[in-house]
């Protein structure tokens, strides 16, 4: 007698059906998957609430017992945040839809006409830790079209539990459903690639040749809750890593870098200096002219383009300062997408080459 039936797989009803050869396995595919953080499918109140709500109950970004914190989101954030936001994403809103999914859409297939070019076949998939294109989505994708190797390419520099290591947990979750897993690679940072601040500081100097030199450059990075990295989170040093490479690769001009971080939530300490304080300091010292650069976000979003762009710079403009002027992120910028090709290329398995690469 079966005692534990549920272990038992049916019997074929051919009994000789597993005896003859299986189907050929197919040449497999190499893909990678780019992931960026994710952004409402439109710029209301609906699409809004709907992208909050998946962003902020992930207990990765928001550390909070979730009996204590669901509450407090459903209650207060989710009934108020969307329709202050609408405006705001409104205004940021690009002609071909959101900013940040159209920036990412053009790294990740200019990565893949790159390394065609270059001899090497792989497809690219975009997928969004929060809303749409899904994670799930984009790996469906890249198995439809044979990929049964995956570069995961998060397209932060700077390695965060609240951004890369979340997206490699969604990665994973999506993996753990599936029968027949494919092989994974994950790209953990980059904050100090040379090519990408090759190509930070080619933006910063063709601003410069534009524009002029100001007084100061303002590096602002997304910041996180100060105790985060005293539990052990390395964003804190990535992000030196970055500021001390372009410092390096401005030369003499390296001087006129400061850095700060911004999108503070919450009353708890969070890393410091506050961008925008520090900007209401300056310019109550007499600064009179800065720019500033978000190296954090490789792709422009309202965290950029509003609360910069916009909102920083009335806060300069208000304490006495002149000019305040927003070096717009690395998007589509085509030094950038070849040095994205290089970071692939690099962590891509070595048999995946034409002869000729």
């Amino acid at each position: 007698m079966n005692l534990f039936p549920s272990l038992y797989l049916p019997e074929p009803s051919d009994p000789h059906a597993l005896e003859t050869d299986p189907p050929r396995r197919q040449d497999s595919g190499t893909g990678v998957l780019f992931i960026n953080l994710g952004t409402p499918d439109e710029p209301t109140p609906q699409a809004i609430r709907r992208y909050l709500k998946e962003f902020l109950s992930d207990p990765r970004v928001i550390e909070i017992p979730q009996w204590l914190w669901q509450p407090i989101l459903r209650l207060f954030v989710l009934s108020r945040r969307p329709k202050a936001l609408q405006p705001r994403y409104q205004d940021i809103w690009w002609k071909d839809g959101a900013p940040l999914l159209v920036a990412s859409r053009q790294q990740a297939q200019g990565v893949e006409q790159v390394l065609a070019q270059r001899g090497i076949r792989v497809k690219t998939a975009l997928g969004m830790r929060y809303g749409n294109p899904s994670i799930a989505s984009a790996m469906e994708s890249l198995r439809d079209q044979g990929c049964e190797r995956i570069l995961v390419v998060p397209l932060y520099p700077q390695y965060a539990a609240s951004t890369t290591a979340t997206a490699v947990d969604k990665v994973n979750e999506y993996v753990r459903q599936r029968r027949n897993q494919p092989e994974l690679r994950f790209v953990k940072r980059y904050a100090d690639d040379s090519g990408y601040i090759a190509a930070l500081v080619e933006t910063i100097r063709a601003h410069w040749d534009a524009h002029g030199k100001p007084e100061r450059l303002l590096l602002s990075f997304h910041g996180i809750p100060k105790v985060t990295v005293e539990q052990g989170d390395p964003y804190h040093r990535d992000c030196m890593d970055t500021v001390r490479a372009l410092k390096l690769a401005l030369g003499e001009d390296g001087g006129r870098v400061h850095h700060a971080f911004q999108s503070r939530f919450g009353k708890q300490e969070w890393l410091q200096p506050y961008t925008e304080p520090t900007l209401r300091e300056w310019a109550r010292a007499g600064v009179r002219r800065v720019d500033a650069l978000c190296p954090g976000f490789l792709a422009d979003c309202l965290e950029t383009l509003e609360e910069i762009q916009m909102e920083c710079r009335d806060a300069f403009l208000e304490e006495g300062g002149e000019s305040f002027r927003y070096i717009p992120c690395l998007n589509g910028h085509p030094s950038w997408v070849n040095a994205l090709a290089d970071i692939v290329q690099r962590n891509l398995w070595s048999d995946n080459f034409s002869e000729n690469t």
